[in-house]
């Protein structure tokens, strides 16, 4: 699929991309420039977000500012909005996000609340903060990234499909809250993606979509005024079966993968 091009009048002149540093944030922010957009990048990794602002401003020339903030902290959502106080932010990409496979009993505690404050609390704050200014110019858009599938629940990744699910009904109850404010809100809900996330977590790379056919995917169902998008024929073939048997299907996988991790 080719990229896709969205208004910058309706969702200009910045936006904002979590997760920014690789994978699908990475492509959110190229396909946005793409779009005569600037963009805000934020992540961890302060020297790729520096790397891929410096690449995109020579190739669109947008402006872009890098912002390093770790949303796995209950500080980080607040220190975002911070940094971009002074901007017309009118797109919100709540993109970061990870993932470890392993059985909830063997791994620590500690690890299941960071996942539920990166893959839940911080798309909820960040909602509330720019939906809030987004409401206040009466337009512009959200993006939330959840997961195909979390619904139904995933073994050996209880906790984090926990989290997106949660994450895949706020995006869709926003929807029609954020319409009447002439504020689009879209659940971006991608199954299987080859990213760096895939192969560092010890998934089978050779399954999934590219990051840039599921953000094309994911803009155009933005620009329709979509409440969902499901990218990929296997995502959406999955969410399709009774949620008996995605789970025993994600579940091999997962536990195959939590083996993996375990070993290293």
């Amino acid at each position: 699929m080719t990229q896709v091009k969205i208004s910058a009048d309706r969702f200009g002149p910045w936006a904002l991309v979590t997760g920014a540093s690789s994978g699908i944030g990475r492509e959110f922010a190229w396909q946005l420039a793409a779009s005569g957009l600037h963009v805000v990048l934020a992540a961890r990794r302060t020297d790729a977000l520096a790397e891929l602002g410096a690449e995109i401003e020579s190739r669109y020339g947008v402006r872009h500012l890098a912002v390093t903030v770790d949303l796995s902290e209950a500080s980080g959502p607040d220190r975002l909005a911070e940094a971009t106080s002074s901007l017309d932010v009118g797109l919100l990409v709540s993109n970061a996000g990870d993932l470890t496979p392993g059985e909830f009993l063997s791994l620590d505690l500690r690890h299941s609340i960071d996942s539920l404050q990166l893959n839940a609390y911080s798309h909820l704050v960040l909602a509330r903060v720019f939906g809030r200014r987004l409401a206040d110019r009466g337009r512009g858009g959200v993006v939330l990234v959840g997961a195909a599938g979390a619904e139904h629940g995933i073994p050996w990744l209880a906790a984090h499909a926990a989290a997106k699910a949660y994450t895949n009904t706020l995006g869709r109850g926003l929807h029609a809250e954020f319409a009447a404010r002439g504020v689009t809100v879209t659940v971006l809900a991608p199954g299987p993606t080859r990213t760096e996330l895939q192969s560092r977590r010890s998934l089978p790379d050779s399954v999934g979509m590219t990051a840039a056919d599921c953000v094309s995917r994911a803009l155009r169902a933005l620009e329709a005024g979509r409440a969902m998008v499901i990218p990929g024929v296997v995502a959406r073939v999955m969410n399709r079966l009774p949620a008996s048997v995605t789970r025993r299907i994600a579940g091999r996988t997962m536990a195959a993968a939590a083996a993996q991790e375990s070993a290293r």
